[in-house]
């Protein structure tokens, strides 16, 4: 099962038990959040579109991490005219682990990813 999700303005396609990094959410590293702006879910054959949401559809996912993409350079540049400007810029993410979908459709839970061992 997938389903398709909106948040922070981009839309991703998850399945339960996947990894994903998507703009920064508030929110501390633990909690369980749930996203109820599924715009389409789907299961094999069958496939639920929302006219914009779909009702009663929700992802609940939990927060691994923050962080910050790599970065991004910036140059811009006039020739012949004595201009360079060299910026650069680095994104927030919030890094989730897609715990489960629920839809008219059916559910599927998947099981909280194992801790990462500690670097001795």
């Amino acid at each position: 099962m997938y389903a398709v999700i909106k948040t922070g303005g981009k839309q991703y396609k998850v399945s339960a038990g996947e990894k994903l990094k998507v703009e920064q959410i508030p929110a501390d590293v633990g909690t369980e959040i749930v996203i109820d702006q599924v715009l389409a879910v789907g299961e094999g054959e069958a496939l639920s579109i929302g006219s914009p949401l779909v009702s009663g559809a929700t992802v609940s996912a939990t927060i691994l991490s923050h962080g910050r993409h790599d970065k991004v350079r910036i140059f811009k540049m006039r020739r012949r005219k004595h201009y360079q400007k060299r910026q650069g810029h680095r994104q927030n993410y919030t890094e989730l682990f897609i715990a489960k979908i629920a839809s008219e459709l059916g559910s599927v839970t998947a099981e909280a990813p194992a801790a990462a061992p500690a670097a001795a």
